[in-house]
């Protein structure tokens, strides 16, 4: 009697179909390995921004300040709320949908903006993502300068949990890879899904609170006002921003936005491979 064909326990990718999870996990894997490549492109994306600047990269930081404060200043007379609570409020919130938006904003045409080298460097395609959540991340870092002359002026009652915003961040930037990932190839082959994400951006910076305390239109006494404001839990934004604000204004942790946060993680890099096994190889000629 015939012995049974071996079956290999790991899929080489090498051998592996063009269309397989194993070329899908190969491809972020020798792109994360090229760290000196995505990491020194990012920098120059930086560079070239403000080239001829005499300030150069500090102009990241007046804007985002200048930014911040006005917001801080205007909506804390609107709302009728004390400007040392509404202005550390609105800056930390500003900062954190600075990455947040500029990582699906930017992409949702990693891939397009990128075409010369997609087309003529044989790197893989996480290069570009890895590339764009790096230069995120050094405009976040940028911002937090704001936030430390904040802490200067409006001192917050910080505690070690302040600590949790380093996971917090790390968790954005993961979020912030797979978004630009799976958006980024569909994008590509639909153009028309560019502008409405940009839309559909704008528009969650009016739903989600950045400009506006949560927690405090849930106690409203007015209950309609309350029950309104309960909808924000179903805007994922909401989770991302509060997993960062809250530690870094030395809030207590409430820790159903970590669930909800970790869920959407697993979920979003489930579906971005699911992307980038189907579609890894027809980008380079939707670009």
């Amino acid at each position: 009697m015939a012995a049974p064909p071996k079956v290999p326990a790991v899929l080489d990718p090498v051998t592996a179909p063009s269309i397989s999870f194993a070329r899908a996990i190969d491809d972020l894997r020798r792109g994360w390995q090229q760290r000196s490549l995505w990491g020194h492109l990012g920098w120059q994306d930086i560079r070239q921004r403000y080239r001829r600047s005499v300030l150069g990269p500090v102009w990241i930081t007046i804007s985002m300040a200048v930014t911040a404060v006005a917001l801080g200043i205007l909506y804390a007379g609107l709302f009728d709320q004390d400007l040392d609570v509404m202005l550390p409020h609105v800056l930390v919130g500003f900062i954190v949908w600075a990455f947040i938006s500029g990582c699906i904003a930017e992409g949702s045409e990693v891939f397009i903006a990128n075409e010369g080298l997609i087309k003529h460097l044989p790197a893989p395609l996480s290069v570009h993502v890895y590339r764009l959540v790096w230069r995120q991340l050094l405009f976040f870092a940028h911002n937090m300068i704001v936030y430390a002359v904040m802490l200067v002026f409006f001192p917050q009652d910080l505690k070690w949990t302040a600590l949790a915003a380093v996971p917090a961040i790390a968790l954005l930037a993961l979020n912030g890879a797979w978004v630009a990932l799976a958006v980024g190839v569909i994008t590509t082959r639909f153009r028309d899904i560019l502008p409405i994400t940009q839309s559909v951006v704008q528009l969650m910076f009016f739903l989600t609170p950045i400009v506006w305390i949560y927690d405090q239109l849930v106690n409203s006494p007015n209950p309609a006002i309350a029950e309104r404001a309960r909808l924000a839990e179903f805007n994922p934004f909401l989770h991302f921003v509060e997993i960062v604000r809250q530690p870094l204004l030395g809030q207590d942790q409430v820790w159903r936005h970590w669930v909800v946060v970790l869920a959407i993680t697993v979920v979003g890099w489930v579906a971005a491979l699911l992307v980038l096994r189907r579609y890894r190889s027809r980008v380079s000629y939707w670009v």
